[in-house]
């Protein structure tokens, strides 16, 4: 059975830092990535690993945030700095099977966590 487990969600204040985490299960996954919903917005794409160690981020946290993840484990960080009450929402680990050029569509992948809340406060 596959299964994503986030943690690491909280309350911030602006300009402060956390960690998320999601640990995947069930199946060895090429892709993991995360992807936020904040209030009365769609979700959308944040930052993706590739099995291989490729990176990807979305423009406006390209500086601040960081994914980095251990293979072998079949987990993925979400390491975030210098937050902004912009960055407040639910956050979700998402994991695809294959690698796929358009890593920030959500249709590409196969499963998902239950998601985490990100509180920033101004």
């Amino acid at each position: 059975q596959v299964q994503l487990v986030e943690s690491g969600g909280g309350l911030v204040q602006a300009g402060g830092s956390l960690r998320l985490s999601c640990a995947a299960s069930g199946r060895t996954f090429s892709t993991l990535a995360w992807f936020r919903q904040a209030p009365g917005k769609e979700r959308e794409f944040v930052a993706a690993r590739w099995r291989s160690g490729s990176t990807f981020y979305t423009d406006s946290v390209k500086g601040r945030f960081a994914i980095f993840g251990d293979s072998a484990k079949n987990t993925v960080y979400l390491q975030m700095t210098k937050l902004k009450s912009e960055d407040t929402a639910v956050y979700y680990c998402a994991a695809a099977l294959g690698y796929y050029n358009n890593y920030d569509l959500q249709t590409k992948y196969d499963s998902w966590g239950q998601g985490t809340q990100v509180t920033v406060s101004s």
